[in-house]
């Protein structure tokens, strides 16, 4: 190794870059991060989309007029909802609202894991006293939760437009909404981009605590492991790690999933439930009790499977790209 490839390792080992390279140096594999994501998530999301939809309909059934103001019955978990569903509606309308979901889930997954990794990069390698910037666990979190919230802002009308489509029960002819389009259009004549935007903060609270634990929890156990084990960690170690964080991140932030989907649900209603993210959690917790903040929770429990795969298999998405030189 020549003199200066030592220089720059040293330089990196301490947690700071040439001025001259970091840039580069931030931006290199943000192309190969972004492919990497993106490749994963439509097949992931519509293998797992009868159990998503069945959580969005246990989530949001207090709040649905279709079954509140319809007088149907409702759902007493996830198996019955499923058969419900199919039973009623027939099985494709399991994957009602997947398009929307597909659509979302690539620029959401692509950007999600490129954004995480270019804001640890920055994290890590700014200048400071001691070389870093934040290092180590506070990375890991602080750039999970950034990306999350980032992503959710640039991708938040095919996110409220998901939860829409998916809660909207029966047959076409007495469906509220027809597809993402109409949906879009029709709240945006009622409601302005105000009302394609609702729940956004709500959504971003909930985004800061998962995608701080989903991301920033993996990486954080991987690297942990990695030095124990002084080598590159199993595949079967990594799953086990990416299901415990998943299902962790997904249990914890699950009250705030259950408020956001519900004001998402109030876009469009002359008379909405709730009028604010404070006003919505008090009437939940009065009518309904502590238990309906976790409605649907086993069934996403269920869906973290998803989720947990797609953590792994972006590291070795990456390692193809890098052997393909792409």
């Amino acid at each position: 190794m020549s003199k200066e490839e030592e220089e720059e390792e040293e330089t990196e080992n301490r947690g700071g870059l040439k001025p001259s390279s970091r840039p580069c140096k931030w931006l290199a594999s943000f192309h190969r991060d972004l492919m990497a994501g993106a490749l994963m998530g439509g097949v992931v999301h519509t293998i797992v989309a009868p159990i998503e939809r069945a959580k969005l309909l246990l989530q949001t059934q207090e709040s649905n007029l279709a079954i509140v103001a319809g007088g149907r019955r409702k759902f007493k978990g996830m198996l019955d909802c499923i058969f419900s569903t199919v039973r009623e509606e027939g099985i494709l309308s399991l994957w009602r609202g997947n398009g929307s979901s597909v659509l979302r889930y690539y620029p959401s997954v692509a950007l999600n894991f490129s954004l995480k990794d270019l804001y640890r990069n920055i994290l890590r390698n700014g200048y400071s006293q001691d070389g870093h910037v934040f290092s180590g666990a506070s990375a890991n979190f602080i750039a999970g939760a950034a990306a999350g919230c980032t992503t959710l802002i640039l991708i938040y009308p095919l996110d409220i437009a998901h939860t829409r489509l998916a809660a909207d029960i029966g047959i076409n002819d007495v469906r509220q909404f027809r597809g993402i389009y109409h949906f879009l259009s029709t709240i945006y004549k009622k409601d302005g981009i105000q009302g394609i935007y609702r729940g956004l903060p709500a959504s971003l609270q909930g985004m800061v605590v998962h995608r701080g634990l989903y991301f920033g929890g993996f990486d954080t156990m991987k690297e942990i492991l990695s030095e124990e084990s002084r080598t590159e960690l199993a595949l079967w170690k990594r799953w086990v790690v990416a299901q415990a964080v998943t299902t962790s991140a997904g249990l914890f932030s699950y009250p705030l999933d259950t408020v956001r989907r519900r004001m998402m649900m109030q876009s469009g209603l002359e008379q909405p439930m709730y009028h604010s993210t404070l006003d919505c959690w008090r009437k939940i917790y009065r009518t309904e009790g502590v238990t309906s903040f976790y409605r649907g929770a086993l069934s996403n429990i269920f869906r973290s499977t998803g989720a947990a795969a797609i953590l792994v298999l972006y590291d070795e998405v990456k390692k193809l790209m890098n052997w393909g030189g792409v």
